[in-house]
């Protein structure tokens, strides 16, 4: 069963390692990418449910890559993690649409429990929206199934 798909980005050769191996054994399937560049190039609309990123990394900064990835895709969950962790920083992650901003060194059954949140949050406004869309749907259809039953009637009644 897949429980999703992550992309873990991290200069960090091992923490990129450790996050790929154990979300793979719970279910996820994982790609990684070794910088910003990278995860851009791998990035695609709809292709990955969650992006965990470093903050710190050379060229391109974890903050520019969530900038980069939230115009192409404003939907998918994004994890701040740093091992340097600023409030100023943490609050710039927040205003541009990180989920959660998660300091190391962590425990991987807290970031694994940060990751289901985030993607529970998503399926949840995705049903709300399905909903949302089906209740209008109705709404715009009661007038016309209505008078459609009118006209049946009286045509029926007329035979």
């Amino acid at each position: 069963m897949n429980a999703g798909r992550i992309l873990v980005v991290d200069d960090d050769e091992s923490s990129r390692f450790t996050l790929h191996e154990y979300f793979t054994s719970v279910g996820y399937e994982v790609e990684e990418a070794g910088s910003g560049e990278e995860a851009l190039k791998k990035f695609a609309p709809g292709k990955f449910d969650c992006v965990i990123s470093d903050l710190y990394m050379p060229k391109m900064d974890g903050l520019e890559l969530l900038k980069k990835i939230r115009r192409q895709d404003s939907h998918v969950s994004f994890l701040m993690v740093t091992g340097y962790p600023k409030i100023d920083s943490a609050v710039s992650a927040m205003k541009e649409g990180a989920y959660d901003y998660i300091t190391k060194p962590f425990h991987m059954d807290d970031i694994q429990l940060r990751v289901e949140r985030a993607l529970h949050l998503k399926k949840t406004e995705e049903s709300l929206k399905r909903g949302k869309i089906l209740l209008l749907s109705l709404i715009v259809l009661m007038p016309i199934l209505i008078s459609l039953g009118i006209i049946l009637g009286i045509f029926w009644k007329g035979m």
